[in-house]
This record gives C-alpha cells, structure tokens and sequence, in this order.
C-alpha cells in the first residue's frame, strides 16, 4: 500500500501519548504503542487503509514518537525527518499542553462513545484544500457540526429563546430572515456550539450551550484559519468590528 501521511486527528493522540512520557519515544514493544496502533486503525478517516496490517503498524506508530519527541524543543540532539505537521502539533503542545490535552482526551472519549462512528462526514470540517488547520483536529469538528445540524436540537433552541421574549436573528450580525425576507423567512437560522466540545465534555448538548447564527456566520465561525475553527459569535462579531475600521480608515 502507498504510504498515507499522517492526519492533524492522528498527531494529535500520538503528541498525547509522548507528552505523558515526559516527552520521550515509545518503542513498538509497549503496551501503549499497541493500544495507539489499534485506536488509529479505528478512527474514519482514511477508508478501508486499516485493512492493510502495514497501516498505523506499531512500528510505524513508534518511529511517529520518535520524531515528536526529536521535536520537542527541549531534545538534545538532532530532529528526525516527521515533518511539518509534526512540528506544528509538537508547538501546538508545548503552548498550550492543557488544551490540547483537553483536545485528545476527548477525541478519544468521542470514538469510545461511539458516536463519532455515527456522524457523517460533513462538507465543511474541513478547508478549501481539504486540509483542516484546527487545533483539535477534524473529527471533533465534524462531531459538532454533526450535532448542530440536528433538526431536534434546533427546534428546542429556537422555543427557548422565543420563550424568553427574544428575536430569532442571528447573534453575530443580528440578521433577521424574518424580517428581510417575510414568512418565508420566520425561524431560518442555524445553531452553534459556543464552545468547542472537548472544552464543555461530550455529554448530551444543553441549550444553553447554542448560539443563533446565520448560515454566514456560522461557516465564519466554524472556518479553518490560523489554527482555530471554532469562534463565539462575539469573536466573529470582533473580527467584523476590526475589518469595519480597517476599511473606513484612510489609505496608508
């Protein structure tokens, strides 16, 4: 089988796994390395590659450590050749060992649970290129926009705000289809997971957990760009504020 390069999700347990062995290579012998081997042929991400024994090998797994661990910036002595995905993950780490972490232990939780088996792939987890540049990696993403597309769920969130007195607009730009397009219009909006899910747990979405979001904003806040994917309708509403006064000031 051709070699198939390793995935943001699949660095993303691997870094895990060589950070809680204070940053040192596995070899292919430990029970961890096996255990990772097998998790990886599980995840739904490259087809049937998992039906090749070759795939996610427990060597390979192990060589994958090694060149995370000759990453590190605190390694003494040369990098091996992982490249710069590997690089970027072992970064992403070394900022912000908690939340990624957080990221891994979910993505875990997620595949236990079964459910992210049950989500289907969703057009836009991933960028333009086909890529996704999210911290936690495409799955996760998939798993939300997955819930968030649940009719149920939307219909819950749009009686408890109507109950408490609130338009059904969009919390970002305040768009009303409402009001711009007449019945036809009434209750159009999408829901949004305020906060990513290996932040808020994976257990059962609470409403109070969900934004109303226009389609535009929705893709804005779900849009892969320098690492993040996943934005409050009050950062997207920030970003609109920046843009706004960058493109009323002067030409420089």
């Amino acid at each position: 089988m051709g070699q198939i390069s390793w995935v943001r999700d699949e660095l993303l347990l691997a870094c895990a796994l060589v950070m809680e062995n204070g940053w040192h290579e596995l070899r292919q012998n430990d029970p961890r390395v096996l255990e990772l081997s097998d998790l990886l042929r599980s995840l739904p991400l490259h087809g049937n590659a998992a039906v090749d024994s070759r795939f996610r090998s427990r060597n390979s797994v192990s060589r994958k450590t090694t060149d995370i661990a000759t990453a590190h910036p605190d390694h003494a002595g040369g990098a091996t050749k992982g490249g710069r995905p590997t690089q970027r993950i072992v970064a992403d780490f070394v900022e912000d060992p908690e939340g990624m972490l957080a990221a891994a232990n979910a993505l875990r939780a997620s595949i236990a649970s079964g459910e992210l088996h049950d989500a289907p792939v969703q057009p836009d987890e991933v960028d333009e290129d086909g890529e996704s540049s999210a911290r936690e990696g495409r799955l996760l993403v998939r798993l939300a926009l997955h819930r968030e597309r649940d009719r149920g769920l939307r219909n819950r969130k749009i009686q408890q705000v109507r109950k408490l007195g609130q338009p059904i607009r969009c919390e970002a730009c305040t768009f009303d289809f409402g009001v711009t397009y007449g019945p036809i219009g009434a209750d159009y909006i999408e829901v949004h997971h305020v906060t990513p899910l290996h932040v808020v747990g994976l257990s059962e979405t609470r409403l109070e957990d969900l934004a109303l979001l226009c389609a535009n904003c929705h893709r804005m806040c779900h849009r892969s760009h320098a690492g993040e994917a996943w934005r409050t309708p009050e950062d997207l509403r920030e970003t609109m504020r920046t843009a706004a006064r960058h493109a009323a000031s002067p030409a420089s």
